[in-house]
C-alpha cells in the first residue's frame, strides 16, 4: 500500500468513526452529511430533546 493510499485509508476511517460516534450521541435528531465534488466536507448533528413522559396531558400536564 502506497503513502497516498494509507493516508486515505485512515482519513476513511476517521469520517467513518467521528459518523459512527454522532450517530451513538444522539437519543433523538438528525446527522446531516455535506458532500462537495463527492467528498464528504461536513458532519452536523442535531440533537432533539423530548419531553413526551413529563408533559402527559391525562395527568395533568402541559402549559
Amino acid at each position: 500500500m502506497t503513502f497516498k493510499q494509507n493516508t486515505k485509508k485512515i482519513l476513511n476511517d476517521t469520517i467513518i468513526k467521528d459518523i459512527s460516534d454522532a450517530v451513538g450521541s444522539l437519543e433523538y435528531g438528525a446527522v446531516t452529511i455535506k458532500v462537495h465534488d463527492k467528498k464528504i466536507t461536513q458532519i452536523e448533528i442535531a440533537k432533539r430533546k423530548r419531553f413526551d413522559d413529563v408533559w402527559k396531558l391525562e395527568e395533568g400536564g402541559g402549559i
